[in-house]
């Protein structure tokens, strides 16, 4: 049973929360949402495998019910608690205001932290090497820098040692581009925390507040990360954990990038060769009598991996590439190739070795004053360098050697040609990755909570626990929720699916769209149209913007400024009383929050169907239909059906809310798989045209 304290506890926050938010009405699917996720996590189901996937549907509050629910289970068990969102804005809702805000409900203290990786921190001695001011190293740039990059890291340089930047990216008075970030970005080579000047450097002052922390906020990438390493490496130990995943729809493929590699052939030997002619510069810094034999190591490896990638790019024509990529059909390698791969892992391997060791030797010896880190500090930030791509390096080359399996999905491996830099990029991806999450998160985690608005696809949640590695079969301990909304869809939404020329699929349909989409515009309210691809957003932008201009609608493209841009002007626009119309794709069908006169109608062109362009989808597509399978019914319309869904969601953001989903894609009623998409959405009044 749940302990008494913990129940009290929570009932006792619930009932100030009423007292706290003003016309707060109470809601018994968060009620439900709070009980469950409390049950499941105190082994109430069952104690060895504590693990809720709930859907829970807009308006029902769910970050305030795992609140309410995780954090009183996490204090009383002395665990710690890690919330992991998929997306920034919902990491500010919790910070800014969900968990201040459960703060001032509950009866007891905790403490919260936002934690991000390393990447989002600068490291302090290669800014101080990059900007010139301890003779920076051009080795460290993956390009050259111009004057302005040097200024703008003198700059940074000059802020970060009078205390005027705290080295997070986020915290910049202007943005920094990619490139020139990540020659300055800390990394766990370079930034020691066994070297003096390190251990006060931007991440190791942000890692030291973590432990002291309570309840740590996370993204899925980072997590991901730390279970790379280890796990307990960045975030607290699985074992002494409990996750709450929210967006959790996205975390299989965050996972299947983080199990992914890529390594050019060509541009690999280059960095080969620069670190052996900076191999002497760093072997000085050691005992050379303890170091002379990995460095030996290290250069025999070298020499047998610069001939062997780049003559393995001349053994491929581009010409046989279909748009720039080739794919190998199953995941199988030819036997030459794989020959030659399993020769790359071994050298690799030996070779990152050897460097690591070169690193550890050169540590001890500032540990043991023998070397000042005055001379070392440059050196580790530069051998760092060297390490993270040997280590990319391995782990390509160690999943392109690894033999066809017997069971489950096999590799994607596919290589891609880089026209300007005349050059190849190896690729390797897993298919499925449910079984790495179930070893590295769900077996070893005290336990967990995978919630969204948006799990299930076609109304089962078959489709994501597949992904996510999460048992369907009861007796496994796993409880599954799905909580629809509190909103009063039937009265307060319509769904209209009208009559149209063609579909999709027909040619035509673009020149259709542009020249009808004026039928489906709300006048002097706000508009969101949603489309799938670039192309067809932007050809259809082109051709009614002089239209609309002399109507008095104001259009605004995705893309064509910042997204911040776009929604201020928008809701000055709508705050004006005129017609506000914004073109958006994918990314604007999920995590756009435009309640009220911010959004009364979405315009969906075309079901979302994913096109198997890239090789990953291309390679599961094949591998389903080898097995027997449907590849379009098993994968392309359960995803489609996550997407409507969400895309449908834009509307109703409050209990208020109403307004109109205009879905233009006929299949919706012509296939046979429309009505499972109809069906899966909201309960809208429905308006359908024959």
């Amino acid at each position: 049973m749940l302990n008494p304290n913990i129940q009290q506890s929570i009932r006792k926050s619930y009932q100030n929360l009423q007292h706290q938010l003003p016309h707060f009405i109470p809601r018994r699917a968060q009620n439900y949402l709070v009980s469950e996720i409390a049950k499941t996590l105190a082994g109430q189901y069952n104690n060895d495998h504590r693990i809720l996937v709930g859907e829970a549907g807009t308006g029902i509050g769910k970050s305030l019910a795992y609140l309410m629910a995780a954090i009183p289970v996490a204090k009383q068990n002395n665990r710690k608690l890690v919330i992991s969102t998929a997306t920034v804005a919902l990491q500010e809702q919790l910070i800014n205001k969900d968990l201040p805000l459960y703060r001032r409900l509950t009866d007891f203290e905790f403490s919260f932290q936002l934690v991000k990786g390393r990447q989002r921190y600068c490291c302090a001695e290669k800014l101080a090497i990059a900007s010139g001011a301890d003779e920076g190293q051009l080795a460290m740039f993956e390009f050259k820098p111009q004057q302005s990059d040097t200024e703008t890291l003198q700059q940074l340089y000059d802020k970060l040692n009078q205390g005027k930047w705290d080295g997070e990216r986020d915290s910049l008075e202007s943005p920094i581009r990619d490139e020139l970030w990540n020659s300055i970005v800390s990394d766990k080579h370079s930034c020691n925390n066994s070297l003096p000047a390190h251990r006060h450097c931007p991440f190791q002052k942000a890692r030291s507040e973590l432990d002291r922390a309570d309840v740590l906020i996370a993204n899925h990438s980072l997590v991901m990360a730390d279970l790379d390493l280890g796990g307990g490496i960045i975030l607290s130990e699985p074992n002494n954990t409990f996750y709450i995943f929210d967006e959790a729809h996205h975390l299989p493929r965050v996972c299947r990038d983080h199990a992914s590699a890529s390594a050019t052939l060509k541009g690999g030997a280059s960095w080969l060769e620069s670190l052996t002619k900076q191999l002497p510069k760093i072997i000085g810094l050691t005992d050379e009598s303890r170091s002379s034999r990995f460095k030996n190591e290290l250069q025999s490896q070298i020499a047998q991996l610069i001939p062997q990638l780049s003559q393995l790019s001349k053994r491929f024509d581009p010409n046989e590439f279909e748009e720039g990529v080739y794919r190998f059909e199953h995941g199988l390698l030819p036997d030459w190739l794989q020959a030659e791969s399993k020769e790359l892992k071994g050298h690799s391997e030996k070779a990152l070795h050897a460097v690591g060791k070169i690193s550890d030797l050169i540590a001890e010896r500032v540990k043991d004053g023998q070397v000042s880190s005055r001379l070392a500090e440059p050196a580790m930030a530069e051998l760092g360098f060297y390490i993270h791509r040997l280590e990319n390096l391995t782990k390509v080359w160690q999943l392109m050697a690894e033999p066809p399996r017997d069971k489950g999905a096999p590799l994607a491996r596919w290589l891609e040609y880089i026209a300007d830099k005349d050059d190849f990029l190896v690729s390797v991806s897993p298919l499925e990755v449910g079984w790495q999450l179930d070893r590295m998160l769900w077996s070893q985690c005290v336990g967990a909570v995978l919630v969204s608005a948006t799990l299930r696809a076609l109304n089962s949640f078959d489709y994501f626990a597949r992904e996510a590695g999460v048992s369907l079969d009861e007796k496994d301990g796993v409880r599954y929720l799905a909580l629809a909304s509190p909103f009063d869809y039937p009265n307060n939404a319509e769904l209209l699916v009208p009559s149209f020329p063609c579909e999709p699929q027909v040619e035509a349909y673009t020149e259709h769209l542009s020249e009808l989409l004026d039928t489906w515009i709300m006048p002097d309210k706000a508009n969101l149209i949603l489309f799938s691809s670039y192309w067809q957003m932007n050809k259809v932008a082109d051709s009614v913007q002089k239209r609309w201009t002399k109507l008095g609608w104001a259009l605004q493209v995705q893309g064509e400024t910042s997204r911040n841009a776009i929604l201020k002007r928008h809701g000055k626009l709508i705050k004006q009383g005129k017609t506000s119309i914004l073109f958006g794709t994918g990314s604007f069908s999920e995590g756009l929050d435009l309640p009220g006169a911010l959004l009364e109608n979405v315009v969906i062109t075309k079901i979302p169907f994913g096109v198997p362009t890239s090789p990953v989808e291309q390679a599961h597509t094949e591998y389903i239909t080898d097995k027997g399978g449907n590849a379009f019914m098993q994968i392309a319309v359960p995803e489609a059906s996550k997407k409507l869904i969400q895309a449908a969601g834009r509307l109703l953001r409050k209990e208020k809310d109403s307004g109109r989903v205009v879905i233009l894609d006929r299949r919706v009623v012509t296939k046979r798989y429309g009505k499972l998409l109809l069906d899966s959405l909201p309960p809208f009044k429905r308006t359908i045209h024959k």
